[in-house]
């Protein structure tokens, strides 16, 4: 059942929002309540209703990062110069923190690694061997560095013992698939991903700067189309001897029911490839069904469709799920 702008924005708040950005919290929960405001957006079609797009959008277009009335007033004043950017753009979060919690699923596999990513944006998520982690657990800090030094991208996450990484994989190859594939040496495009990185978070805007820099050094190869029609194609363009991966993060949620489980289904046919998925909870029922909790605000990452850990939206945390007896 497709969840009213009503609910939608409500959950945001509470689920994803809240205590991760004072702003976003305020803007989606007063949105809730606001009839005038969910008037416009239930207007929008149902998938360009997202908070993250919508608040995007506005900011873009110049909405001031303040409490919720000079926002409303702004966004109800300019809403005719909000709907083309929502339209138009989509929400390509593209944050390279997310190789945190893939790191740990990578570094089990033997090398050398082919990685292909369903739904890559700028494809930063593209670069795990060229970025530093510094994880965090209860015992100290874990530092690992790419072979040739210290990273200008050092990407912190909070961590359990059983899921620190054993070390940082060698890549081969590297290919993604986008409906819109942004180009990070294109200033306005790489404004955009700025624009999608919540209010509040400066840190991340920096390190999209730098992982941006990084991947304008290296360009993978990023197909415009569909990830059903594109990634079997791309998968037979692997350097042979590679280990094959497909992988995506929050990308799913964006698809209808059916077509994820399609998706699902593909990567069940290819015995030969790793299939990595980090989604929200209830993104992929049989995924969600392997969980003994309900869904927190984190995402589920899973190995071949089973669960392996709990993961911060943004990356910053990971926490193992014991296997399934």
């Amino acid at each position: 059942m497709e969840r009213t702008a009503q609910t939608l924005y409500r959950d945001f708040a509470e689920l994803e929002a809240r205590g991760v950005s004072d702003t976003y919290f305020e803007w989606a929960q007063n949105v809730a309540e606001d009839g005038e405001v969910l008037g416009l957006i239930e207007q929008l079609p149902p998938a360009k209703r997202q908070p993250n797009l919508v608040f995007a959008a506005a900011r873009y277009r110049g909405a001031p990062e303040a409490g919720y009335p000079l926002f409303r007033e702004w966004l109800t004043s300019n809403w005719s110069e909000v709907v083309p950017t929502v339209m138009d753009r989509a929400t390509q979060t593209n944050e390279a923190a997310r190789c945190a919690v893939l790191l740990p699923a990578l570094s089990k596999l033997d090398g050398p690694v082919s990685l292909i990513e369903a739904g890559a944006s700028a494809g930063l998520c593209l670069y795990p061997d060229r970025y530093s982690y510094r994880y965090a657990t209860s015992g100290g800090t874990v530092a690992l560095d790419p072979l040739e030094g210290p990273s200008t991208v050092v990407l912190p996450c909070s961590i359990d013992t059983i899921g620190v990484p054993d070390g940082i994989p060698e890549v081969v190859w590297r290919a993604g698939v986008d409906l819109n594939p942004i180009d990070v040496r294109d200033d306005k495009q790489l404004a955009w991903l700025e624009t999608l990185v919540w209010p509040e978070h400066e840190a991340r805007r920096l390190r999209l700067r730098a992982a941006a820099a990084i991947a304008a050094t290296q360009p993978a190869e990023l197909i415009r189309g569909d990830i059903l029609e594109e990634i079997p194609a791309l998968i037979a363009q692997a350097p042979a001897g590679s280990h094959v991966v497909v992988f995506h993060s929050a990308v799913l949620v964006y698809l209808a029911p059916d077509r994820r489980e399609a998706f699902a289904d593909l990567m069940a046919a290819m015995p030969d490839v790793t299939w990595i998925s980090n989604e929200g909870a209830r993104v992929l029922p049989s995924i969600a069904d392997q969980l003994d909790s309900a869904p927190d605000g984190r995402m589920v990452l899973a190995v071949n469709g089973e669960a392996a850990a709990r993961t911060g939206p943004h990356g910053q945390s990971y926490e193992s799920i014991p296997p399934a007896r």
